[in-house]
């Protein structure tokens, strides 16, 4: 979705509102966060759960000399469950809260985060307002010109969802040809399916729901759409435990997008390198899949 305000663009962003109700997410994401959380060991599953991992090991991001850097402000918004949310007392909470928190431990500074507006949080990063934003935002041309990225710490791959007792667990072209697909009319989604699942039976909804309802009724086979929007049906009530993920992840850049980056004012080297640097070891510590697992009990890969 992009905010047309600002052209921000966060390409998962109102999965939650789409097929249920932002306070039911919430309440599910708390009720997590009670529970203990999983050992970083078990990072390359859990329960049937992939986490992903976007950094090479043989490209070691250096740790740049940050004795100038005391704090990081980062900028993030209260609006996109479980990504970032306000929690109890009021206090924001979130995948992107508690990343933004465990990079600073990281690289031994203090850590502020400060609430605003989605459609607000570049013009803040330009008026040195904060150092870094971290909303989800989507790695694109457009906004390159704006701001440097980080690394990308997760993607929203597409993915497919069929009725638990559909048989193909490895959907492929001509695994699924002939099937009633349906996809959101004029997306990405819909044109991929038709550059390389043309031989299926592309049926085109209105938004995401119709395509959903569409599946439950039994007039579709699949339904083809943003990993993380079906992630959060998946374990909402919604889907009544109807329906599974098959096949993918489809993570076609061309497509579906570089990822999601912590965006830095351009030129900030020192504060990019110094994040990606937290990233790197973050991951090879095993806490942002221990923050994923946490989150997401259906992952999206």
């Amino acid at each position: 979705m992009t905010d047309s305000k600002c052209g921000l663009n966060r390409r998962s962003v109102g999965a939650g509102r789409i097929v249920g109700a932002t306070a039911v997410l919430i309440a599910a994401t708390l009720s997590l966060l009670t529970a203990s959380s999983p050992a970083p060991a078990e990072r390359a599953g859990m329960g049937g759960v992939t986490v992903p991992g976007f950094w090479d090991p043989k490209r070691r991001p250096e740790r740049p000399d940050i004795g100038r850097l005391t704090a990081i402000r980062f900028l993030t918004e209260e609006d996109y469950p479980p990504f970032n949310f306000k929690g109890p007392g009021g206090q924001p909470i979130g995948f992107n809260v508690d990343l933004a928190r465990a990079i600073c431990t990281e690289l031994g500074l203090t850590c502020t985060i400060q609430v605003r507006r989605f459609d607000t949080l570049l013009a803040a990063l330009a008026d040195n307002r904060g150092d870094a934003v971290i909303a989800s935002l989507a790695i694109t041309p457009e906004l390159r010109k704006q701001v440097d990225f980080t690394d990308r710490y997760y993607r929203t791959p597409a993915r497919f969802v069929a009725k638990r007792d559909f048989p193909p667990d490895d959907v492929i072209p001509e695994s699924i040809a002939g099937k009633r697909v349906a996809v959101v009319a004029g997306s990405a989604h819909e044109a991929y399916l038709r550059a390389f699942f043309a031989e299926t039976a592309i049926q085109s909804q209105a938004n995401l729901e119709a395509a959903l309802n569409s599946l439950k009724r039994g007039d579709s086979d699949l339904v083809f759409a943003d990993g993380i929007a079906l992630a959060f049906w998946l374990n909402g009530t919604g889907s009544e435990g109807c329906c599974a993920f098959r096949g993918g992840p489809f993570v076609e850049s061309l497509y579906f997008g570089e990822g999601i980056g912590i965006a830095v004012k351009r030129g900030n080297d020192t504060l990019r390198q110094a994040i990606d640097h937290a990233l790197f070891k973050l991951w090879e510590k095993g806490i942002i899949a221990d923050l994923y697992l946490r989150y997401f009990p259906v992952g999206f890969y």
